[in-house]
């Protein structure tokens, strides 16, 4: 079955109703199969990447303070070109990578997409593994000056996932994507 076949919610209307220029929140009129109508909130922001930059047994993670859930917290370097949201998927990982952690990977292999929170994001977010990897400068942007990053023994890091240390949702999904795929 084709996941996009089934349209069973008719939009009837779209507003936006807060935009920055990370992301836009629209609210929607929507007609559901019954006929009865409501609204839905959609939060639209463009696709991200997420990077398992792994090198001889040890997996490069970052650090930095999350404002919307007030802590400081460890996981994959990820992110997205708000100023080019059409970015081709292997650039943007390619230029997340050496942004936050400065290593440059000699080798991409392209894992899967996933969607991080579909029942109100539209975003998807594609997942690489990272390997034969080399140390270059940082390019952290102002949104990222408090970033710190570390490498990890794989089995540290995933001890990490289940004390929960790590909470990032984007990290253990590409994580257990890679596990099951025998790509790590």
């Amino acid at each position: 079955m084709d996941n996009k076949s089934d349209r069973s919610i008719k939009q009837l209307a779209s507003q936006v109703v807060y935009q920055n220029r990370w992301m836009s929140v629209r609210e929607d009129r929507i007609e559901r199969a019954s006929g009865s109508q409501g609204i839905y909130g959609v939060v639209d922001k463009p696709d991200c990447v997420a990077i398992l930059a792994i090198d001889n047994g040890r997996i490069h993670l970052v650090n930095q303070y999350r404002y919307a859930v007030q802590g400081r917290f460890w996981e994959l370097p990820q992110g997205a070109w708000e100023s080019n949201p059409d970015a081709d998927p292997l650039e943007l990982a390619k230029g997340e990578l050496k942004e936050e952690t400065g290593l440059v990977a000699s080798k991409m292999t392209y894992l899967g997409c996933q969607f991080i929170a579909y029942g109100f994001l539209n975003q998807t977010c594609h997942i690489y593994l990272a390997s034969d990897l080399t140390q270059s400068e940082r390019q952290l942007d102002s949104e990222e000056e408090d970033l710190i990053a570390k490498d990890f023994a794989i089995e540290e890091f995933e001890e990490m996932i289940i004390d929960g240390s790590i909470q990032d949702c984007v990290t253990t999904a590409a994580y257990g994507l890679a596990k099951l795929k025998n790509a790590v």
